[in-house]
């Protein structure tokens, strides 16, 4: 599922290559429960430019230049893509925005749990679903409060989105991985040294990644994305990885350096 560092990158794809084109239109794909703006608002936006962009932990924001904004969210398997007319649009493109010229953007989406939707202000969105700050302009103290005085398992205040936005299941495992934090281990059970040395660890890796675009490959050879799956070999000390579930979503771990102390 992309998250915080992948939303990045398709916001950097929008701001680097779409911005002050004029939008003339869209194209739709098979739609069938994938949520897109109305005929009205996709109406609405031809004509405007996308002036500038934000986001919010896995929150995906492109202002136009008429004052609404569209806001895009990846779910579980989404990407945007962009590419120029006579090139062949993207597998489960589920909705094109045409540009005059060739430009062309595409959301992409094989599991329809993404979405695309029209808004009119990106603070009051975020207030209304109850987001907490964005989890890489999050203050150390912050940090420590969401963290450090939760007596539910640190990996699932990690995931918990009104407590810091854009952390998933992919980049929690490896902060925890890196800092030798098992995943059930309750946030009141760790001293302000490991709730320190977590969120460095959140920080970097999620900084690391989003330096990359967001491609794995470029990625340290050590890192758990890479032996992500239950029976393989830890690169850090040989033990075993193994997978359990922690606040109902998989955790991958390595118990032989990942302890409750932190």
């Amino acid at each position: 599922m992309p998250e915080l560092p992948e939303s990045d990158a398709a916001r950097r794809r929008i701001a680097d290559h779409c911005l002050h084109r004029t939008i003339a239109g869209f194209d739709l794909g098979e739609v069938t429960h994938v949520q897109l703006p109305s005929e009205a608002e996709r109406e609405r936006l031809v004509g405007t430019q996308f002036s500038q962009t934000r986001r919010h932990g896995k929150y995906i924001f492109a202002g136009t230049s008429d004052g609404p904004w569209l806001h895009i969210h990846l779910g579980m398997s989404g990407s945007l893509r962009v590419y120029d007319e006579g090139e062949t649009p993207p597998d489960y493109a589920r909705l094109i925005v045409i540009f005059e010229g060739t430009r062309r953007l595409a959301f992409r989406d094989p599991r329809k749990f993404g979405r695309v939707k029209l808004i009119e202000d990106v603070d009051a969105f975020i207030a209304a679903k109850g987001l907490g700050p964005d989890a890489m302009k999050m203050g150390d103290n912050a940090f420590a409060q969401a963290i450090g005085s939760t007596k539910t398992a640190v990996k699932s205040a990690l995931l918990d989105q009104s407590k810091m936005a854009g952390v998933g299941n992919l980049w929690s495992d490896e902060a925890l991985y890196r800092c030798g934090i098992m995943p059930d281990t309750r946030g009141t059970d760790l001293d302000g040294k490991a709730v320190a040395h977590l969120h460095r660890a959140v920080q970097d890796i999620m900084g690391h990644v989003m330096a990359k675009n967001a491609d794995y490959s470029q990625l340290p050879a050590d890192w758990l994305i890479h032996h992500r799956k239950d029976g393989a070999d830890c690169p850090r000390c040989g033990g075993t990885i193994t997978k359990k579930k922690v606040g109902g979503r998989t955790a991958y771990h390595c118990p032989d350096h990942q302890t409750h102390a932190g």
